[in-house]
């Protein structure tokens, strides 16, 4: 799986999502979903400095997206993971991991830490592997990872 591209998005609006938005209701998932109606009605539309949304690809298949917000719980120092969801079939083929890898470089430059919440038992072994720390004191944060 070479042929995965992680992009920049500078507008949900010009990606086609149908794909991720059909399958993750699907599984029962609401992060996508929240994404679209979050973005349209410009509560969340990753466009500060210290934020991006990302795009994985195939072609001119979006097959996975991920977030990097501030985190609305801290001072500033703090960066949360948003939204991440990659199509079952590419799953276990590095689209996470790409993805999230573009979210940790962008936050080392802003951030001291990066944090997020997860309640998918997968997720939870997927943020695991990347040297994510668990953390169960906060009910806001499951995991975090030093910069």
């Amino acid at each position: 799986m070479n042929n995965m591209i992680v992009h920049e998005v500078s507008d949900l609006g010009a990606v086609d999502i149908t794909e991720l938005l059909t399958e993750s209701k699907e599984e029962g998932f609401r992060n996508i979903h929240r994404l679209v109606n979050e973005y349209k009605e410009g509560i969340n539309t990753f466009q500060h400095v210290d934020e991006a949304l990302f795009e994985c690809r195939v072609g001119h298949r979006v097959i996975g997206i991920c977030g990097l917000n501030r985190d609305p719980y801290s001072d500033g120092s703090i960066g949360r993971i948003r939204r991440l969801y990659v199509l079952k079939e590419f799953r276990r083929h590095g689209a996470g991991r790409k993805l999230v890898d573009a979210v940790i470089h962008m936050a080392s430059s802003h951030y001291t830490k990066l944090v997020l919440k997860t309640d998918n038992p997968k997720a939870a072994e997927f943020y695991k592997n990347l040297g994510f720390k668990e953390n169960a004191d906060d009910e806001l944060v499951t995991h975090e990872l030093e910069l």
